[in-house]
């Protein structure tokens, strides 16, 4: 007599088959879990890196300033991801800082973010740098004296943050973000303020700028 597997073996097989896809379902989505936790986990230490590049660039600007006599300033371009330094010449007129390449214009990854917060304005103190009329109080480039239609060359924009040769700053706090625009991770956050002077101070991971 052939022997045929019963029913109760065939069901017994088939609820094996099901708890196998449950486990492979289940194994699929640990795996998802632990991706994700991965790169939100890489997003945390880019923005660390790149809130703690920034203060060890400050922090040298601030050194340059000191040896050399000399007012720097920091520029945020928050739209473009960027920020550089320039130096106050002899006349008066901001010029890029181009002694050295770690105070170059630099550019952060594009998912990260800045936001520059001035405690302070130094265009409001007695001793103001921008008596000459050089710029207007919006600081954007004076028109006066310029002829119409003459061509002059494109001046760098001015600085939001002073760096004094005395080493006094301007108060100023940056923020750098991460910012997901879907999924489940997180947005981090990395503060670094600056009070008057150098050391700078970083705060963060952050929940919220």
């Amino acid at each position: 007599m052939t022997n045929h597997p019963s029913r109760r073996a065939f069901y017994t097989l088939g609820f094996t088959l099901l708890e196998v896809m449950l486990v492979l379902v289940i194994m699929g989505l640990a795996a998802s879990a632990i991706v994700m936790n991965y790169g939100g986990a890489n997003h945390l230490d880019d923005v660390k890196k790149q809130s703690q590049r920034f203060e060890v660039v400050f922090n040298m600007a601030s050194d340059f300033a000191v040896l050399n006599q000399q007012t720097l300033g920091l520029r945020i371009e928050a739209d473009k991801n960027t920020y550089h330094f320039l130096r106050l010449d002899d006349e008066q007129q901001w010029q890029l800082l181009t002694e050295d390449p770690t105070f170059a214009e630099f550019t952060l990854p594009e998912e990260m973010t800045l936001a520059l917060k001035l405690d302070d304005l130094p265009w409001d103190t007695d001793d103001n740098l921008f008596d000459n009329k050089v710029f207007d109080e919006e600081l954007s480039v004076s028109n006066d004296g310029v002829d119409i239609g003459q061509e002059e060359e494109k001046k760098p924009k001015p600085p939001q943050v002073l760096v004094l040769s005395s080493g006094d700053i301007t108060p100023f706090s940056l923020v750098f973000g991460f910012e997901p625009e879907f999924g489940r991770e997180q947005a981090v956050y990395f503060r670094i303020n600056g009070e008057d002077s150098i050391p700078l101070t970083r705060e963060g991971p952050l929940d919220a700028p």
